[in-house]
């Protein structure tokens, strides 16, 4: 099935559906970069990527290596072929080059070859025409696979807990907390009756103590990074579709809740040599697209950026408790961690999934954002589960992806109360092959593709509303702010109190 696209409220908006298939819809234009996929593994591997796909319930995808192996065959077959008529060609050729002046080689015969000759030029332009066809195929079934899994990797639905984080607070048994929503609106912080009047149904303002906690979050959350050697960029929020793609953020979500703000745009501005552009779900995006098609060198290694950026998401589902509030919106700040390592020592090219990722330079940065978002979470008084997440609930570009879910004292009826804050992961080659990022300066002696890992340093709406559940005084109807926060805010702003 098609992409297939649906107005909403905002000018010159439009979505872009989930659905099984994710097959490009979109031109991509010259300037774009060109994807180098490892065909050779995939041939030799079908079964492997066909197990993987039905690991990661990308199941419509999991005869791809069959068919791409398939095709290959074709084209084998097809090009021997050509090799044989190409020598046929020139052996015509050179027979009607010597034809002698004297005529002894009757008018039928060299009428005969001539005819052979025009044959055999058409027969050439189908075989050209079929291994343009065929070799388009193999790339478009190739991007359609996701990256293949890391052994770490649960495989199923079910995350394993690797360790706990904070303090769980104390509420009465069986009784849920008190919703951020409703703090917000006591404490004239968080307004949902107005962004419903402005925007719809998932948008939000944030107001008075609510927006100066936002920015407090974010100064903080940098300070953490840049104590450890990260540097700072704030990308754009508008990509083009193909970079988006590559990203491996195609028109599908792995439980079809995500969906892309797509930009419409004038008919002047469309054409082989334009692409569409997308609101951005994470800075992950730009960040990785910030290196497409370039060579970056392996001294420089690991390259490590943050940075806050506004992200889009037109999230799927009904209105319901599980989505309420600023749990789940449309619009929302985020800072995003992005980095680029040296690939697996010795890596010959050959092996995807099948070795220890801590001889990874990637693991160890993994390891890193995973310690910067504990750190965060801790130090603002929030408890919360560290989780490695099962091979159905990866992304297409993930080979190992580990979230962190906080404990929300109103939603105990929902998950125990767990929901995710922050999300971290190691996409190995998937994303530098298809932005064209190559490194030189290895011990391989040779270009090489870098491994990509990126992380959610910290989600504001989320992590918000957990910070005011967790740190709400039912006693004195007010919010205390964590220390670590106090430096970024006005002096004397260490409660946040009901408004006289």
């Amino acid at each position: 099935m098609k992409w297939y696209f649906t107005n909403v409220n905002v000018r010159n908006i439009s979505i872009i559906r989930n659905h099984a298939s994710c097959r490009r819809e979109f031109s991509r234009p010259s300037f774009a970069p060109k994807p180098t996929l490892n065909l050779k593994h995939i041939r030799q591997n079908p079964g492997l990527y066909e197990q993987n796909c039905k690991d990661r319930n990308y199941t419509p995808f999991a005869r791809n290596g069959w068919k791409i192996l398939e095709l290959h065959e074709r084209l084998i077959h097809q090009q021997r072929e050509s090799i044989d008529l190409r020598k046929r060609s020139n052996a015509l050729g050179k027979a009607l080059s010597r034809r002698p002046d004297s005529g002894t080689e009757d008018e039928e015969t060299s009428n005969g070859r001539i005819a052979e000759a025009r044959d055999i030029k058409a027969q050439l332009a189908e075989i050209e025409s079929k291994e343009k066809q065929w070799t388009e195929e193999i790339e478009q079934l190739a991007l359609e696979l996701p990256n293949l899994s890391c052994l770490n990797t649960p495989v199923g639905k079910n995350p394993k807990l690797l360790e706990t984080v904070g303090q769980l607070p104390g509420i009465a048994a069986g009784t849920p907390g008190k919703s951020h929503v409703e703090i917000g609106k006591e404490l004239g912080i968080l307004d949902f009756e107005a962004s419903a009047t402005t925007s719809g149904w998932g948008w939000y303002f944030l107001q008075n103590e609510g927006a100066l906690l936002e920015q407090a979050l974010v100064q903080y959350t940098l300070s953490v990074a840049m104590k450890r050697g990260w540097k700072i960029m704030t990308p754009p929020s508008l990509v083009y579709s193909h970079i988006a793609s590559a990203c491996g953020f195609m028109p599908r979500d792995q439980n079809g809740e995500t969906q892309i703000y797509h930009i419409a745009q004038a008919d002047s501005d469309s054409g082989p040599e334009k692409s569409s552009l997308v609101l951005t779900g994470t800075a992950e995006i730009p960040f990785a697209g910030s290196q497409a098609n370039k060579i970056l060198q392996a001294s420089d290694l690991p390259l490590k950026y943050i940075g806050a950026s506004r992200c889009y998401r037109a999230e799927a589902g009904a209105r319901g408790v599980d989505t309420k509030g600023l749990y789940r919106v449309h619009e929302f700040t985020k800072v995003e961690m992005f980095a680029w390592t040296l690939p697996q020592p010795d890596n010959n090219g050959d092996r995807f999934g099948d070795f220890d990722t801590d001889a990874l330079p990637a693991d160890h940065v993994f390891s890193e954002m995973i310690e910067i978002q504990k750190e965060i979470l801790q130090s603002l008084g929030l408890h919360a589960n560290v989780l490695e997440m099962p091979s159905a609930d990866l992304g297409a570009s993930a080979n190992r992806k580990v979230d962190i879910e906080a404990f929300f004292p109103s939603r105990t009826t929902i998950n125990d109360g767990y929901g995710e804050v922050t999300s971290a992961s190691i996409c190995t080659d998937y994303q530098s092959r298809r932005l064209a990022t190559r490194i030189k300066g290895t011990s391989a002696g040779k270009l090489e593709w870098p491994h990509t890992v990126n992380g959610t340093a910290l989600a504001v709406p989320r992590v918000l509303a957990c910070l005011l559940e967790t740190h709400w005084d039912e006693q004195s109807r007010s919010v205390i702010v964590p220390e670590v926060l106090r430096r970024y805010l006005p002096d004397g702003m260490d409660v946040i109190k009901r408004k006289t």
